[in-house]
């Protein structure tokens, strides 16, 4: 079974859950305004992908932040802010066990069909 992590208002995390559905693929729903967010989960995507391919700077969450902030960020900064307010982080994020997918195009769609087949 497969987590799914992203924020259950998240219209995109709720077509992803759909589509997983429809795909006959089990999956789990981890909401990080309910459930929180582990660092040391963070850290390793953070490995895995970068802070960059996690930080989504186009949000309303990003957008609300003072500028003093988000002025300068680098990846220690990054994890602050993550941690500090978990909606910052693109979704959804899939979580294959063995590989990470985030986000739902067709090729992230095509992504986790590939590493679940």
């Amino acid at each position: 079974m497969i987590t799914v992590y992203g924020i259950k208002t998240c219209s995109t995390c709720r077509k992803a859950m759909k589509w997983l559905e429809a795909e006959g693929i089990a999956a789990r729903f981890h909401d990080f305004r309910a459930d929180g967010l582990d660092a040391k989960k963070l850290d390793a995507w953070i490995a895995a992908l970068g802070w960059e391919a996690l930080l989504n700077t186009r949000g309303t969450t990003w957008r609300k932040l003072p500028a003093a902030e988000t002025a300068v960020v680098d990846g220690v900064r990054a994890r602050e802010l993550i941690l500090a307010h978990p909606a910052l982080i693109k979704r959804p994020v899939f979580d294959l066990g063995d590989g990470i997918v985030i986000g739902f195009k067709p090729a992230d769609q095509q992504k986790i069909r590939s590493a679940l087949s």
